[in-house]
């Protein structure tokens, strides 16, 4: 693999592109090119063969890429196969949620607990995972050298308990307190959630396209006037 620069743009894509090629894994296609790829991902077929250059040559000319091979290639670029761990702190309903829905192993990360401080949460099981008390949280950490949290404790108190994980060892944070989390400690990977984003995203293209369909109906309306005036003259 090229060890060079990334740019933010290429990492964001790889998730796509894995989760289109499980999609043709399930549906029996062994090999793609990068035009039908792209054709799929609404990208281009330069592209998508520019991003996978960043990391190496995964395709053959007049072949194509293999689906499963590169699968497993972009898997490996994305850490999946490192045996991450991970701790959920914060068992509210986004934690709670996450507990009950999210296949963390499905993407390389083996949780290792889940944590909270309430006493009518402590002690539950969700999802055969058993909530145990905070206090246990710095043990666990050093013990098991966990390398991931995931955070969903109250926005009040986001910052300070980054930071006791950071002192306990973890190495990166996906942040669903919806505070943008800035930590002392630079070497920190942190992956702020903001469900808002993804939201107001959609509420702009939503916009642009009624905006659009009105234009157009409005350009339709002065051409049929036009030729109305015409018919008439």
């Amino acid at each position: 693999m090229k060890h060079v620069k990334i740019s933010n743009n290429v990492i964001r894509r790889l998730p796509r592109y894995l989760r289109r090629l499980d999609e043709l894994a399930v549906a029996g296609v062994e090999r793609i090119s990068s035009k039908e790829l792209g054709e799929k991902m609404r990208l281009t077929s330069s592209q998508i063969r520019q991003d996978f250059s960043c990391f190496g040559e995964f395709g053959q000319q007049g072949y194509g890429y293999n689906v499963l091979g590169l699968r497993a290639e972009i898997a490996s670029i994305l850490g999946m196969d490192r045996n991450f761990t991970m701790v959920v702190v914060g068992v509210g309903n986004i934690g709670r949620a996450l507990l009950e829905s999210f296949c963390f192993e499905q993407y390389g990360f083996k949780l290792m607990g889940a944590f909270d401080i309430r006493p009518d949460v402590v002690g539950k099981t969700i999802n055969g995972v058993e909530i145990l008390h905070a206090d246990g949280l710095e043990e666990l950490i050093k013990a098991e050298q966990v390398d991931a949290a995931v955070l969903c404790v109250q926005k009040a108190s986001a910052k300070r308990t980054a930071n006791s994980l950071l002192s306990y060892g973890i190495k990166s944070i996906w942040n669903f307190t919806n505070v943008e989390l800035e930590l002392d400690e630079e070497d920190i990977v942190v992956e702020d959630i903001h469900f808002s984003d993804s939201l107001l995203s959609m509420s702009y293209y939503l916009a642009e396209s009624i905006d659009q369909e009105s234009i157009r109906a409005e350009k339709a309306k002065r051409l049929n006037k036009k030729v109305a005036v015409k018919k008439q003259q």
